[in-house]
């Protein structure tokens, strides 16, 4: 299993920004992709997930109504579109993956995921 995230970089506040996390040795028909962001000194923070193993995404409180992810299942990659990105929203963002289904709850929390991508830098400022 592999993950390879990309499409960080800087933006100004109320910008927007699309990454993607290039993913293979799995299928979103049995596996869920999360995304999760780690600023120094505190804990990884589930933002989003995505699977066909559910019926809609997931989105954090956090960025609910600004990020939006999507999926390409020819190309194995997830694509979150942030928008309205505010300086909170600094940080390195991972994308990782996990086989088969987790309960609901657990889908934004980083312990369940067993496969981790580099992470890639956001940094809102003006």
């Amino acid at each position: 299993v592999q993950l390879q995230a990309s499409g960080g970089g800087v933006v100004q506040p109320g910008g927007s920004l699309r990454l993607s996390c290039a993913f293979s040795g799995f299928t979103l028909d049995n596996a869920v992709v999360g995304w999760f962001r780690q600023v120094p000194g505190k804990e990884r923070e589930g933002v989003s997930m995505i699977s066909r193993l559910y019926g809609n995404p997931r989105y954090a409180n956090s960025v609910k109504g600004r990020f939006t992810i999507s999926r390409d299942n020819s190309k194995n990659t997830v694509y979150p579109q942030m928008n309205n990105l505010n300086l909170e929203d600094t940080a390195v963002y991972y994308c990782a993956a996990r086989k088969g289904r987790l309960v609901w709850s657990a889908t934004l929390t980083a312990p369940h995921y067993d496969y981790w991508g580099q992470g890639t830098l956001v940094t809102v400022s003006s």
